[in-house]
């Protein structure tokens, strides 16, 4: 008779308990931290429009991973030296990042953040006139101290469209 009464209690006391659970949300962004997140990704576009590759590496965590459109770079040192190779290369200007503002979404804790948006950049080689680069990002910036730091971030270069071509066929 006891193990009867047992199944209902335990059913009982789930009942009462599920309203918890379900109550609980997820950890969401304050105002600051959103604040904070922007005013980091500003700080890319000033250093890279400064073409300042010890300034953007700075923004980086010590063991953070930047994907690139030639491969991933690992370390905030190897990042300042794939930044410091393409400004040899490249001079930068205009950057924008522009993070969508219904991307930045809690990863675990309240201290590792994922967000995501679009870029666009003009470069200028050595020789030649400047050329409009845009494309879409996405990272992980995480709370270091009452800083923010970037632990991963990768890019990709949506290419201009083509101008139409005649085809063989219609010649």
């Amino acid at each position: 008779m006891k193990i009867r009464l047992a199944f209902p209690l335990v059913g009982l006391a789930i009942s009462f308990a599920w309203p918890i659970f379900a109550q609980q949300k997820e950890p969401t962004l304050t105002e600051q931290d959103r604040q904070q997140l922007v005013a980091l990704h500003k700080k890319w576009d000033e250093a890279e429009n400064n073409n300042d590759a010890a300034a953007l590496a700075a923004l980086f965590t010590e063991d953070a991973a930047f994907v690139t459109d030639k491969g991933p770079v690992s370390g905030r040192e190897a990042i300042k030296q794939w930044f410091a190779d393409d400004f040899q290369e490249w001079r930068h200007s205009n950057h924008i990042h522009k993070p969508d503002s219904n991307s930045a979404r809690i990863i675990g804790t309240a201290g590792n953040v994922a967000l995501n948006g679009e870029f666009s950049v003009t470069v200028q080689g050595k020789t030649g006139g400047p050329i409009p680069v845009k494309g879409y990002w996405s990272g992980i910036d995480t709370r270091e101290g009452d800083d923010w730091k970037i632990r991963m971030h990768t890019f990709n270069i949506t290419l201009a469209p083509q101008s139409p071509t005649t085809s063989p066929r219609n010649q």
